[in-house]
């Protein structure tokens, strides 16, 4: 898939852990990670919001367009 989540890099560089992360957003462990891992298959804008607000970052510091070719 042509879009990468960098929420791992964003998370290890403000020392936040998955489960802290889920509790400040008001999300389940489970569906994060799913996230984290790139395999979901759409992020709703609010929990976008939620995520970004949390790390103090941009989503484009988030999500990443990497073409197949690559």
């Amino acid at each position: 898939m042509p879009i990468i989540v960098n929420l791992d890099i964003m998370m290890a560089r403000r020392k936040i852990s998955l489960s802290e992360l889920a509790e400040k957003i008001d999300i389940t462990p489970a569906n994060l990670s799913i996230l984290k891992t790139g395999k979901a298959k759409a992020v709703r804008f609010s929990t976008l919001e939620a995520i970004c607000k949390v790390l103090d970052c941009q989503p484009g510091d988030l999500l990443e367009y990497r073409d197949n070719e690559e």
